[in-house]
């Protein structure tokens, strides 16, 4: 057995050492390129809302403007078949080309779109078409870049060379950031919101050109390449991958025990963090980008630490503590980076809480899906919907039936009328001296309408910013190794890409609208946590009981 690792390592070695650079280099700046593309629109988010979702209320608009941004998420596993197929059929290079080319060409149309006042409702149609068709290159290219460099690294050091890849996600999303600051910085807010937002997107064309020319200089993987010279490549990879329960059993086991828990500290610490920032504690776009590209800056290097530690203690128990700890300290961490971050609106809240008093069957959640609903025909709709505009967390009490709604800001109490017995323009004055009535009350206890740049506590807000972020690189650092190396070659690029985006592309990807509209129903800020929380505790209690251990495991054959 010994000799036939040997005989099955040597070649594989030898190619390692002539060229592992390039493949790590290669594979790693492609895939930095295809996370930019796919991460512009999640910073962009709240202007995109603006541009292509103005004809719903507010909140339904920004809800609207996820459910796009996840869009793209949720055709990653149908990506990840298609592509993945053909990765195990025609080869890894050939297969995460073309899937570059369908990313670049698609961000850079995004940028070239109409705005919803230019086209209508085609605006915000074509956009999530767009948005679909990144999230279906975006799912055969993770999967054909780990297992190609995870098929040219030595055995001893997968977890450390295919880090480098699980760096690319974070990278990817930093040069997002420093190219969205930069743009902003340089035509000023106005002018960034009114058309320079699309410049991001445009330039990306240039990217894609240079990524697809170094791309080109690689060489097939030397297992692809073995198992072609030996006939043994798949003829079948879909029905060997998942029509075979020995090999779907482990597919199921890697979601659940593995991937689900890493998308979801994934998606908080980079992504719900910043969202959170910029909607719940109204720290302004600029400022909130410069916060999380140093927290990701710094957290970087720790996807490399951990993908090396990986090689010497295991993959599992590296991602199963990530997300102990994610879900033991999600709450705490969250309140203290809003006291750090908006200590006025923290304090207001501590001091003067906020409460909606109704009869519960007079209250609908507030999120529209077809924008027909203004929230304007019950009394508790329209204090909730205005509390939810401003971005005001809030506490249900519930009163007796058929009594109307009140709001109750500290020992203030804002009474509603009826909006039964009043209807057009005396309507619309009246809801207007009514948020007007809750505006006063709430600037009289201490709610500011923005976070002070001068109050933010930037050194801290940094700090707890890091601590999400090292959670990621725990929990997505081991994670391509582990892939790698829980499937056979011959249908590797398959079976692993299928798990990996259906965790990252519905768990992950669909975190911050899922997350948000909880928040939206409930008027509790941090109640969108509990998500990620109880994903992290079925994802340990999964892995510790079924999760193989794999890093000891020779992946040629």
């Amino acid at each position: 057995m010994a000799t036939a690792q040997q005989a099955g390592d040597t070649p594989k070695h030898h190619e390692a050492t002539q060229s592992e650079k390039l493949v790590i280099a290669a594979s790693s700046l492609g895939t930095v390129f295809e996370w930019y593309d796919f991460y512009l629109y999640g910073l962009l988010a709240t202007i995109i809302s603006a541009q292509f979702f103005s004809g719903v209320n507010e909140t339904t608009g920004f809800i609207f403007a996820l459910a796009a941004f996840a869009a793209g998420f949720a055709v990653r596993p149908f990506g990840a078949i298609v592509f993945g197929r053909i990765g195990d059929l025609v080869g890894r290079k050939n297969t995460f080309l073309v899937t570059m080319g369908l990313m670049g060409l698609s961000t850079f149309l995004v940028g070239l779109l109409p705005s919803y006042a230019s086209i209508g409702v085609a605006a915000p149609v074509i956009l999530v078409l767009l948005r679909l068709l990144q999230g279906l290159a975006l799912g055969g290219e993770y999967g054909g870049a780990a297992t190609y460099v995870a098929e040219h690294a030595p055995n001893h050091k997968r977890g450390l060379y295919t880090s480098f890849i699980q760096t690319t996600a974070t990278l990817g999303l930093f040069a997002a950031l420093l190219v969205v600051i930069g743009v902003r910085y340089a035509l000023g807010e106005e002018a960034f919101a009114s058309w320079g937002w699309r410049v991001p997107f445009l330039i990306s064309i240039v990217l894609l050109a240079v990524s697809m020319w170094i791309r080109m200089q690689l060489n097939e993987s030397p297992v692809f390449k073995r198992m072609k010279e030996e006939g043994t490549t798949s003829k079948a990879p879909l029905t060997e991958a998942f029509g075979k329960w020995p090999n779907l059993k482990l597919v199921i086991i890697a979601l659940l025990g593995a991937v689900a828990g890493q998308a979801v500290v994934w998606y908080t610490g980079q992504f719900y963090a910043l969202f959170f920032l910029e909607k719940m504690m109204k720290v302004d776009g600029a400022t909130t980008n410069i916060l999380i590209a140093v927290a990701l800056a710094l957290g970087t290097p720790f996807f490399i630490f951990f993908g090396w530690l990986s090689d010497r203690i295991g993959r599992k128990p590296i991602i199963l503590t990530g997300c102990v700890l994610a879900a033991l300290t999600y709450f705490p961490l969250f309140h203290a980076l809003s006291r750090a971050a908006n200590p006025a609106l923290y304090a207001a809240q501590a001091s003067a809480p906020v409460s909606v008093i109704a009869d519960p069957a007079d209250c609908s959640v507030q999120f529209d899906p077809v924008g027909r609903n203004k929230f304007d025909a019950r009394s508790c709709d329209i204090v909730k919907s205005y509390l939810a505009k401003a971005g005001i967390s809030y506490a249900n009490v519930d009163a007796p039936p058929g009594s109307l709604a009140q709001l109750k800001i500290g020992d203030t109490l804002i009474p509603w009328v009826d909006p039964n017995a009043i209807a057009g323009p005396q309507r619309a004055e009246a809801i207007k001296a009514f948020q007007a009535s809750g505006t006063a009350a709430l600037k009289a206890v201490g709610y500011p309408d923005k976070a002070d740049p001068n109050a933010i506590n930037k050194p801290l807000v940094i700090a707890i910013l890091f601590i999400l972020v090292l959670y990621v690189t725990m929990v997505y650092g081991p994670i391509a190794a582990l892939l790698v190396e829980l499937f056979p070659a011959r249908i590797r690029y398959t079976s692993m890409s299928l798990p990996y985006h259906i965790g990252n592309g519905w768990f992950g990807g669909f975190l911050p609208t899922t997350a948000f509209a909880m928040v939206a129903a409930t008027g509790d800020i941090y109640y969108g946590l509990w998500y990620p929380i109880a994903v992290c505790v079925v994802t340990v209690v999964v892995g510790l009981l079924f999760l193989p251990e794999t890093r000891t495991r020779n992946i040629d054959a």
